[in-house]
Formats: C-alpha cells, structure tokens, sequence
C-alpha cells in the first residue's frame, strides 16, 4: 500500500515525505519532555493504569502469591485492552476511590481495571481479581454501561458490542482448556508459555492470540469460514486486497509483555510486531501533512473503520511508522536494541499525535472520524 501511494497511485490519499523529518522532531522532543533520561517503558496499557500518579497496577491480586498475580495482570490487560476501541471525545469516567475524572483510554483503563477489582469480570465471588469464562459469558451491555458511568448526557459507546465481544472471550477460554486451563481464564497463559520453557518470540505471543482469538471478532472479513479480525480491503491492491493490522491483538501483545517478563518469561523480538495502525500515530501523520487527503472534503464526513480511506490511512501509519523510528533514535542518539519501536511508541509518536490533535482541534479529536462499534481499533 505504501509503495502504491509514493508512486502516485493511491486512491485516497498522497504522500509528502519531506515533511517526515519535522515529525521525528517532534516526537523527539515529545520523548525528551516526557521521560527527560530517555529511559521509555514499553507502549502498552500499564502506561494508562498509572494515570494520575496513582500506582493502581500494585493492587492487581496484592494479596496473592507472584504466579496468580501474573495470571492477574494477564486477565486484566485482556479485559481492559478488548473494551479500549475508542471512547469518542464526550465520556468521562470519575473514579470514586480518588475523585479523578479521566476520558478516553485512560478512563477506560482505570474504569476496567476498578471494574475487576469490584469482580466483575469473576464468577467466584471470593475472587475478584480474575477474569473467567464463567464471569465473562454473563456480562452484560447494561450492567457495562453502570460500570463505566453511561448515561444519556455521558454516553459510553458501542456497550452491547464490547460486551459481546467479552462474552465470546469467555467462550473462547473455555473451549481451549489446554491454553486457558479448567478455570478458563486467560491469565493462565501464563502457566501455558511457561511450560513451554525458555523465552518466548514475540511473534509466537502473537499467533497463538491470532489464531486462539479469532472466534471473538464480530466485525471484519471472513475466509474459509475464518474470522479474521481487524483486516481490511482495498481494491487498488492485487489478489484478494486484504490488509491485515490486527491492532488490538497487537495491543494486547505489547501489554503482556511486563506481566510476562514479572512472572519471569523472556519475551524476545518485540520489533517483530508492527507499529499500531490506530488514529492517535495516524493522525500524527495527517495533521503534520505526511499523508494529505487527494480530495480536501474527504475528512469532512465520518468514515466507516472498514471503509477503503480508513484501510489505506492505517497502512500508511503503519508502514511510515518504520520509517521514523530510525528518524527519532538518530535524533535520540540510541540505537534499536536499546530503544525498540515500542518506546517509539510510548516515547513517542502516540503522545505527540494527541498533541497536535489538540492544537489543531477543541475537542482534541482524530482529523478522520471514525464511525465504529467499539469492537475493532
């Protein structure tokens, strides 16, 4: 997709690469300001469990011994990483524990995570800090909406669809017990990866949550009777057109890796995995005129997330998102194997994207606006 579009060919939209450089400015500065020792996490969703301050990552199974807090934390990102498909500009969550009001992907981090402390998520009563297949096929749009404060002058989007989408989470644990143990839970990967021994390949993370988690995708191109997610189409590529981005499974990746690693799992290869193909980096590009729009109008109406514009403005992101990671550690002075496309991330090219949506916007909004079920990205 990116080659068509430096070519010329691109159905939607162009490319100015000469404005590339002043990107990696400003993610450069962006990272120096955030984290001025350039010591960058990793871009996952412990980052928003830590808003405010407030370490709520230390109340994950506190009580517990190390393994079930690791098979903990595994739960929680899945649960809160699922349901973190956009919130729009409007929703808040207040959080009763400390008063903070938060929005977006911080409010739905802190949301679900005091959510699995309630126990929602579990069906042992004396046991809150798990998700389960038997906790999860319960779940409800409604009882959702009062978790996460919905109301009509707060509306939390997409709640029946996000709630259905855990559902079939919890159908998929229990059809694979030999992944997700009788329990059914997706923290006992864990117990899966760790009998395995060794390290684990970032990429082997992502195929067993790919080729496991396909059941769980309502929206999306389906092949041979195969769900297959977060992909989408677009007719000026050959064959069969298909673009696969996979950007929650791919979050969610990035955001076991630290369970993982406490629980004393290696994981090797994260740069195996792609830059995320969401609207914060992909705005990033729009709004600093990397990508620009062949028609002006066309980031005047909302957009379908499987629409051909969408499909091609994600492949853009993605592919000019290796692009500038080299482009940021030159500026950074560090080399790939100190700062991967992870910290890129965090450091970082998702920040500086909001960043600019702000200043470029009231509300801070994406300069496409996607219309979306809350299920896909």
């Amino acid at each position: 997709m990116f080659a068509l579009v430096e070519r010329g060919a691109g159905r939607h939209f162009a490319l100015d690469l000469s404005r590339l450089g002043g990107v990696a400015d400003r993610v450069a500065a962006t990272t120096r300001r955030r984290y001025p020792d350039l010591v960058v996490p990793y871009h996952s969703r412990w980052r928003h469990f830590g808003v405010g301050g407030i370490d709520r990552a230390a109340l994950v199974a506190a009580d517990a011994d190390a393994a079930e807090r690791t098979r903990a934390a595994i739960d929680l990102a899945f649960v809160s990483v699922l349901l973190d498909a956009g919130a729009g500009a409007q929703w808040r969550y207040r959080e009763a524990e400390t008063g903070q009001l938060w929005g977006r992907s911080e409010g739905i981090a802190v949301a679900s995570l005091r959510a699995m402390q309630a126990g929602m998520f579990s069906a042992a009563p004396a046991q809150p800090w798990r998700a389960d297949a038997a906790g999860l096929m319960r779940l409800a749009g409604e009882r959702l909406g009062d978790v996460f404060q919905h109301s009509a002058s707060n509306p939390f989007p997409g709640l029946e669809a996000r709630a259905a989408l855990l559902r079939r989470l919890g159908e998929v644990c229990r059809a694979h017990p030999e992944l997700f143990g009788t329990a059914a839970r997706p923290g006992h990967l864990f117990d899966y990866w760790r009998r395995a021994g060794g390290g684990l390949a970032a990429a082997a993370m992502l195929h067993t949550l790919l080729a496991t988690l396909g059941p769980i995708w309502a929206s999306g191109p389906v092949v041979d009777n195969v769900a297959l997610g977060d992909c989408g189409r677009h007719s000026g590529l050959p064959g069969d057109g298909l673009v696969p981005f996979h950007k929650l499974t791919q979050w969610l990746a990035y955001s076991l890796v630290e369970p993982l690693t406490a629980g004393g799992i290696v994981v090797t290869g994260l740069d195996e995995l792609t830059g995320l193909a969401e609207y914060r980096n992909g705005g990033l590009f729009l709004d600093c005129g990397v990508i620009q729009p062949r028609d002006p109008d066309l980031l005047a109406h909302p957009l379908a997330a499987t629409s051909e514009p969408v499909v091609e403005w994600r492949a853009l992101t993605v592919a000019l998102l290796d692009r500038l990671a080299p482009a940021v550690r030159a500026r950074l002075g560090k080399p790939a194997s100190e700062f991967p496309l992870a910290c890129v991330l965090e450091g970082g090219s998702w920040a500086a994207g909001r960043e600019v949506a702000r200043e470029r916007r009231v509300d801070g909004s994406a300069p496409i606006v996607i219309i979306s079920d809350g299920t896909l990205f």
